[in-house]
């Protein structure tokens, strides 16, 4: 049985942004995770986000089938998506999702057209968990000792790749999902700079507890906290800071039972370059990875990991 790992809370609320911003830098440079609280996305919504989650997932698959994943919009089934690409497993996850994009470009698709609360609904979530983003990446840039808009002014927060994705685990109730092989996310790191979790408190989430390199993997369960966002590191702000921030390898398990969580993706603008911070490189530590566009970058993961672009 898995070790829980035990991580930092960092109250967003708080008027002590020193003390929030080193508690930051302490947790992304150990564990790449910590959770967030007081975030200002009520749990009224949150509880609404999940029933219409519930609903849609509820739907026969030939219905969800109408809304198939196009532009990384949409509905994925079960096994379609493999998020470890060094595996030789040529099965998928056992998850099926539906992706929301940037709301400014008009490609979402909408089920539940005769449902006006439906659409509502996720796009008020989408824009509090932005809200909550967006202060959060002011103390992330106090944690790297840069001045607090510092991912504003390099357009990582202009019209900024958003992804708000819904995840159901179906659990024992599929045969498949329960063989040992098969997981509900296969082991990965996320692309973008942070990542807020959500779930139903249903457990299956685990992280490395060593570097991504390092054999044998050690793993540790991720408990949820009620209300709370899970944070995470992902690959674009490990390349920000050469590493010093940590872009921790996580999966979830097949539950026993079924599983829900809301996923929200922070990826820079478009057009953001994607390089290594001053205060996180010297002459001893030179920048390990070129300059990248977002896009390119972003592109490159998705193809890999759904064969498609954005």
């Amino acid at each position: 049985m898995s070790e829980a790992l035990h991580l930092p809370i960092i109250d967003l609320s708080s008027t002590d942004r020193i003390s929030n911003s080193n508690s930051i830098r302490q947790a992304c440079m150990e564990h790449g995770f910590f959770y967030l609280v007081n975030h200002g996305v009520e749990e009224e919504l949150i509880d609404k986000v999940f029933e219409q989650s519930r609903k849609l997932f509820s739907l026969p698959i030939e219905e969800k089938m109408k809304f198939a994943l196009k532009k990384d919009r949409g509905y994925s089934p079960l096994y379609a998506a493999k998020l470890d690409t060094t595996s030789s497993s040529t099965k998928g996850d056992c998850k099926e999702s539906f992706y929301f994009g940037p709301q400014a470009d008009g490609l979402n698709l909408w089920p539940f057209q005769d449902l006006p609360s439906w659409r509502s609904t996720i796009e008020t979530y989408h824009e509090k968990v932005l809200s909550a983003g967006t202060k959060l990446m002011s103390l992330v840039a106090m944690a790297l000792k840069l001045e607090e808009d510092f991912f504003h002014k390099v357009d990582a927060l202009t019209e900024p790749l958003l992804f708000l994705g819904l995840l159901h685990y179906p659990g024992d109730s599929d045969s498949d999902c329960s063989s040992e092989e098969t997981y509900g996310a296969s082991a990965h790191s996320d692309f973008g700079t942070i990542t807020l979790l959500m779930t139903d408190g249903v457990p299956g989430l685990q992280a490395c507890s060593l570097d991504k390199s390092k054999q044998p993997q050690v793993w540790e369960d991720v408990p949820s906290i009620k209300g709370a966002f899970i944070v995470n590191i992902g690959d674009m702000m490990e390349r920000w800071t050469n590493c010093l921030f940590r872009s921790t390898l996580h999966r979830v398990l097949s539950p026993k039972q079924e599983r829900y969580s809301v996923v929200f993706f922070m990826n820079p603008g478009k057009d953001c370059i994607v390089e290594c911070l001053e205060s996180c490189c010297s002459e001893s530590c030179p920048p390990r990875f070129p300059p990248i566009r977002s896009l390119d970058y972003f592109d490159e993961r998705l193809r890999l990991t759904y064969g498609s672009k954005s």
